[in-house]
């Protein structure tokens, strides 16, 4: 494996520690168009490549936010690897990249729409071919949090990278967060099988979307106490409205979204706002203060053209 070193301890200061991210790097085609796309012609639009991937946007918005000692575990193809490893370091994260020389870095198309409401084609590439022999428990010392991209759990290879990771960070005591990362996937994979698989885990962060589709219930609220009998606690992202936050089968507390100047994508706003989130936990806050540092990122993030901080 090859990366930006080993995983050392470092971190917010001798007691915080640091956060480590075990999910993946895709490289983002973001197309920005006014009306709909026209079928068999020619449809202006803006269109940037950047890099992208939620974990890695979370592990960027997370080093944004100011946590000091930001790891990221993750597979990329041979022919963007340096590029991506060299885009994580200029954010402030530690990349511990998985070189693959059969698949190409994943890749997403994100149509964005004049609303700033994006939509993702995917092709997951090296993404779900991060394999158990890339993990190491080694890799939770100094780690005050393990955070999982839920995108591993949807295919074999990757899923069994997760639940070993899952698995070392209970065992070491260490608290786990994941991101559901997206209602189409979870479709296919099935509520329960998702919720078998993140049992036990600390803090669940789905949007409004994903929430409905692990509990079959279309109020986010209602959503997120009944998620938060299957795990620790839940912070069910909900857009301009903010968050809901719930623990032992109640609803907590709703923290509301921070101000937007001018939306323009929405590409990584949820990365975004889990990055903040975790970094604020790290750093001592309390659920709440730690959503409202979510949505402060949240709202920086649709206003910035790709998944990571500008």
């Amino acid at each position: 494996m090859s990366g930006g070193g080993g995983p050392g301890s470092g971190g917010h200061g001798s007691a915080a520690g640091g956060l480590l991210v075990v999910g993946e790097v895709v490289t983002d085609i973001v197309v920005r168009h006014g009306p709909a796309p026209l079928r068999g012609t020619d449809t202006p639009a803006r269109i940037t490549t950047l890099p992208g991937g939620a974990g890695a946007n979370a592990a960027c918005w997370a080093a944004r936010s100011g946590c000091r000692d930001v790891r990221l575990l993750a597979r990329a193809g041979a022919d963007s690897a340096a590029w991506h490893r060299e885009a994580l370091r200029r954010a402030g994260v530690r990349p511990l990249l998985s070189v693959d020389e059969g698949a190409p870095t994943g890749t997403v198309v994100a149509l964005v729409d004049s609303s700033a409401e994006r939509t993702f084609l995917t092709d997951s590439g090296a993404v779900h071919r991060l394999s158990p022999g890339d993990w190491s428990s080694s890799l939770l010392d100094g780690a005050a949090r393990l955070h999982v991209s839920g995108y591993l759990l949807f295919a074999p290879t990757s899923r069994a990278t997760a639940v070993l990771a899952l698995r070392d960070a209970r065992r070491r005591g260490v608290p786990v967060s994941v991101d559901p990362a997206s209602a189409g996937f979870l479709a296919v994979l099935g509520a329960g099988a998702f919720l078998d698989l993140v049992e036990g885990t600390d803090l669940l962060l789905p949007n409004a979307d994903e929430a409905r589709e692990l509990t079959g219930l279309p109020d986010p609220s209602d959503a997120a106490a009944k998620l938060s009998r299957h795990v620790g606690r839940v912070a069910v992202t909900v857009g301009d409205r903010g968050v809901v936050l719930a623990a032992g089968g109640e609803v907590t507390a709703r923290v509301p979204a921070a101000a937007v100047r001018t939306p323009v994508d929405s590409t990584g706003a949820g990365d975004a706002f889990t990055g903040g989130f975790l970094a604020a936990l790290i750093a001592g806050a309390d659920d709440v203060a730690a959503a409202a540092a979510g949505c402060r990122a949240g709202a920086e993030a649709v206003a910035t053209v790709g998944g990571r901080p500008a």
